[in-house]
């Protein structure tokens, strides 16, 4: 069973914050720094178990991300965690809708994120 996890947030600190969780958990991480990089990222790693992903980034933001990445065959079935600041229930019912997973806020307690983790990597 895969435990990679693919982290797209634009804060370097927050995607270490996160690293560091679910490091010691024993998941592997790959970082992406923009909705862009994260689809270039999920392409490269077929073998992804779940996504973290941040809403407000530059270039693509977290909800396009998801948008997209649910077209694509390939990456249809990854389950995508948001992981955000926004608790705007329209922003929230546009993410479900999209097929997210879940939506945690910032800033997030370490082993709640990692229990996250550990439920949806195991369905994966």
């Amino acid at each position: 069973m895969s435990r990679k996890v693919l982290v797209v947030d634009d804060s370097a600190s927050v995607r270490q914050q996160v690293r560091l969780a679910l490091d010691e958990a024993g998941f592997e991480t790959i970082d992406a720094i923009d909705g862009i990089d994260g689809l270039n990222k999920l392409a490269e790693h077929p073998d992804l178990s779940l996504v973290i992903c941040d809403v407000n980034m530059p270039n693509m933001d977290g909800l396009e991300m998801l948008e997209k990445a649910r077209k694509q065959a390939a990456t249809s079935d990854i389950p995508i965690v948001m992981l955000t600041t926004e608790g705007q229930p329209g922003m929230i019912e546009r993410a479900k809708q999209a097929g997210a997973k879940g939506w945690i806020v910032k800033p997030f307690k370490p082993h709640l994120l990692v229990a996250t983790a550990e439920k949806l990597a195991a369905r994966a």
